[in-house]
């Protein structure tokens, strides 16, 4: 999908956001090896948790039903409320997602490979399931999934017991599960999304598993892990977990923080107030808004319930008068890495140079996303670099131009919100992509007043 932003436009209005993808993935595998049946609001439609519905069907023949619905591998629309499926926007926030579990021995050889589509937390936290689980698994991927770097989940899977076999390093991952014992493991870098397999991995281990790491992550897994009654401690980086066997549970999805980001930076950039509803405010998810803060931007988040342990509430944004130049340390880049690109092209209309220090991670996601946020501020008029594995924006504004997104959902949605300060229109092609993450991001904007035209 291309589309044109004409920039001048003030936003307006309160919506909510899609369900958050981070807890989503792990809440699916958690109803899945639940003992019991399990009920869920709020899934979102992204096609990356379709992948991992799609992918825990055919490993869980109780719980098929209800995932191969969801996936859009089955029924089209998913039974409760009596809501109309649309995954082109949003789903139905209200339909209901019931998956019957029958715990980890509920688990079966798949007739057919494991496709997790474009989705790295999908293939890595399955990892973790299939390494606990007596038969052979084949994890596969798009083109981009495949590049990504799968040497660092398989290495603790091996220690734990199970035999993985990766390709050179990245996908296609061939998984031998079975007995695991539990391990103190040390991650080289900063990863929820290894932490979480092993994790996972360690509720079917014999003993105690504990996961270390060199600065904080996101700690979904870890806050579902506790209300569903998981012995867990938890002391700084280092978390340790025992083997359990949980029991179903209910819940509704927290609205993606990372998804609301963009919809701050869009308000911000714009002058504009903006209220956005039943967003997901656990720390580990919103510490963009202390760099967003350091920008000039004023937010209020107002917690009114917990979810499976997980804080929700609503996201208040006042009219900003300017944006600022801020620095971003390694030692807060992995709390904010899903958000830089947003966070870059804000930098972008700022007053003076960003900075995002040590974001050679950001190499290894669905792009090389330095790359990208390089390529896409020179094309829209702006300037920025890549020095060694640090990014550097110089706030010289947007001049308008036409970006290309490249299939990165992130870079996608951050290009069209920065062109809505752009000095001229702004064409970004490849916008369709934004459905991994946020389907329905365009018209979402429209609603509140941005002025954007889909050309095709």
């Amino acid at each position: 999908m291309r589309v044109r932003i004409t920039p001048g436009s003030r936003l307006r209005g309160s919506l909510a956001v899609p369900g958050d993808k981070s807890i989503a993935h792990r809440w699916l595998i958690l109803a899945t090896t639940a003992q019991d049946s399990s009920h869920l609001l709020g899934v979102p439609a992204s096609l990356d948790i379709r992948s991992t519905a799609s992918c825990l069907a055919r490993l869980a023949p109780k719980g098929r039903p209800g995932l191969e619905a969801w996936s859009g591998n089955g029924a089209a629309t998913p039974h409760g409320h009596g809501s109309t499926w649309n995954a082109q926007v949003g789903g139905a926030p209200d339909a209901l997602l019931e998956v019957e579990g029958e715990g980890w021995p509920g688990l079966a050889e798949a007739a057919e490979n494991l496709d997790c589509g474009n989705s790295g937390t999908a293939m890595r936290l399955l990892a973790g399931v299939t390494a606990a689980a007596p038969f052979r698994s084949v994890l596969t991927g798009d083109e981009s999934l495949a590049t990504r770097p799968m040497e660092r989940v398989a290495e603790p899977l091996r220690a734990m017991g199970a035999t993985v076999a990766t390709t050179d390093g990245h996908a296609p991952i061939v998984v031998h599960g079975g007995a695991l014992s539990g391990i103190t493991y040390a991650t080289p870098v900063p990863t929820a999304q290894v932490k979480s397999a092993v994790l996972v991995a360690g509720l079917r281990a014999e003993g105690p598993t504990t996961v270390r790491e060199p600065a904080p992550t996101r700690d979904h897994t870890e806050v579902a892990l506790a209300a569903l009654g998981v012995p867990i401690e938890r002391d700084g980086t280092s978390v340790t977990i025992e083997p359990f066997q949980h029991r179903g549970f209910e819940g509704r999805v927290p609205g993606d923080p990372s998804s609301a980001a963009f919809l701050v930076a869009a308000a911000a950039l714009t002058g504009s107030e903006l209220t956005i509803t039943g967003v997901g405010l656990n720390p580990t998810r919103t510490r963009f808004l202390d760099v967003m803060a350091r920008m000039g931007v004023r937010t209020e988040a107002r917690v009114d319930r917990t979810e499976l342990g997980e804080p929700v509430g609503d996201l208040w944004v006042a009219p900003c008068e300017g944006v600022r130049a801020t620095r971003v340390s390694e030692d807060e880049l992995p709390l904010v890495v899903d958000e830089v690109p947003i966070l870059a092209m804000m930098a972008t209309h700022a007053a003076g140079d960003t900075w995002f220090l040590d974001a050679g991670e950001l190499r290894v996601k669905e792009s090389d996303r330095l790359a990208a946020l390089a390529r896409g501020i020179a094309d829209l008029g702006g300037a920025g670099g890549v020095e060694g594995d640090d990014l550097v924006v110089a706030g010289a504004g947007l001049t308008g131009g036409t970006a290309y997104a490249g299939g990165d959902h992130r870079i996608a949605m951050a290009f069209v919100v920065a062109a809505l300060a752009a000095g001229a229109p702004v064409e970004v092609d490849d916008v369709g992509v934004a459905d991994v993450s946020f389907p329905g991001f365009v018209p979402a904007l429209v609603a509140l007043g941005a002025s954007i035209e889909v050309l095709g």
